[in-house]
């Protein structure tokens, strides 16, 4: 795919003016990384505050006489509880079991924000219109998206918008600003405390200007966002979970209510749920861990693992692997078969032919630093 059939998102002459290496990412022309570099876009995201384009993601809201009702359809999440200013992750699951996306769901009155991946978002939209027949999808596309993440995010943030620093993680706000109506939410994709904010395409550069102003305030792209959101522990669509994966076997129960489950008030009623509902009684065969490899290697997608030194059979593959800028070492996520799930499990991998060291371990790699 060449930039000439590539979408550009509203920032791209603002990434080309500051230096950005541009890639093809989900049919968009994205920021790699500026001349800072991978490494240290990574560590200031870490000590001060990072400022990602996240514009190729789908922004859509959800209208109908009961939104929330309606999307737990399609969704194993509870969502009928969420008071309104409060957002919560989701996913979409198909009738298999398997993950179609996940996203943001956040309750915005008497309509739900929906966040999600920008690869999937033309196939999300499709899903939702013909499993929710009862609401009105309204596709945004007059709109960017910002993360702004770090430590010095608030500051940054609330200097131009004050009202911000009164949020905590989750929350969501729709607020008056010099650059018009700004969405807000008080979440992200890295383990920082942080933001993504939705503004109106014809103020973005402006906005985003104003934000790298600021002293703390540094451009981010794509490699550090990778390594920051994998030292958290969180999943990329495609890489490390997909329609062949199930939220338990991705261990993402944390992310299905009690409502949802056997038992529950509102039990089922969402594609899967028979095989979902069923591995949280009986387990499932594979599991997503975190590994950490020997050595300074890392165990990139694809490298399969091994339960020991002279196995034949792999029982397990890497889904995502970096070098951890914060943690100082490799770093990996994939998946095993059940039994050497456990933190602490020695396993292999097939490294250029030879078999390598590497430990299961806890996820997050680095523990998240969100304002509760």
């Amino acid at each position: 795919m060449t930039d000439a059939v590539l979408e550009q998102t509203v920032f791209h002459d603002l990434h080309v003016e500051l230096g950005a290496k541009m890639v093809p990412f989900a049919g968009y022309a994205m920021p790699v990384q500026y001349p800072l570099g991978v490494m240290k876009e990574h560590l200031h995201t870490r000590t001060k505050a990072g400022l990602f384009d996240v514009s190729h993601m789908g922004q859509v809201l959800l209208h109908g006489d009961n939104p929330a009702e309606s999307l737990e359809r399609l969704v194993p999440v509870s969502l009928i509880p969420l008071a309104e200013g409060r957002q919560r992750y989701a996913m979409f699951t198909n009738e298999d079991g398997g993950i179609l996306d996940d996203l943001m769901v956040a309750n915005r009155g008497d309509h739900l924000f929906l966040v999600v991946n920008a690869s999937c978002k033309d196939a999300d939209i499709a899903h939702m219109k013909a499993g929710l027949p009862d609401c009105e999808i309204e596709v945004i596309k007059d709109r960017a998206l910002l993360a702004l993440q770090g430590p010095a995010a608030e500051a940054a943030l609330s200097a131009l918008v004050p009202s911000a620093a009164e949020m905590v993680f989750m929350d969501v706000s729709v607020v008056a600003s010099d650059y018009g109506e700004l969405w807000i939410s008080r979440s992200g994709y890295t383990g920082e405390d942080g933001y993504e904010i939705s503004v109106s395409n014809e103020n973005a550069v402006e906005f985003a200007k104003a934000l790298l102003a600021q002293d703390d305030v540094e451009p981010i792209g794509l490699g550090a966002r990778d390594s920051l959101r994998l030292e958290a522990g969180l999943c990329l669509y495609g890489n490390d979970i997909d329609t062949t994966t199930t939220p338990v076997e991705a261990a993402l129960e944390w992310a299905v209510q009690k409502a949802r489950r056997n038992g529950g008030a509102r039990e089922g009623g969402f594609p899967g749920a028979q095989v979902i509902l069923a591995q949280f009684e009986t387990g499932a065969s594979r599991r997503r861990v975190g590994i950490l490899p020997e050595g300074r290697a890392p165990m990139r997608a694809h490298t399969l693992l091994f339960a020991d030194e002279t196995a034949t059979e792999s029982m397990g593959e890497v889904t995502s692997g970096a070098f951890g800028p914060s943690i100082e070492g490799p770093m990996s996520m994939g998946y095993v078969a059940t039994e050497f799930a456990q933190t602490g499990t020695k396993i292999f991998a097939e490294l250029r032919g030879k078999r390598v060291p590497a430990t299961v371990a806890d996820m997050p790699f680095r523990p998240s630093t969100y304002k509760r």
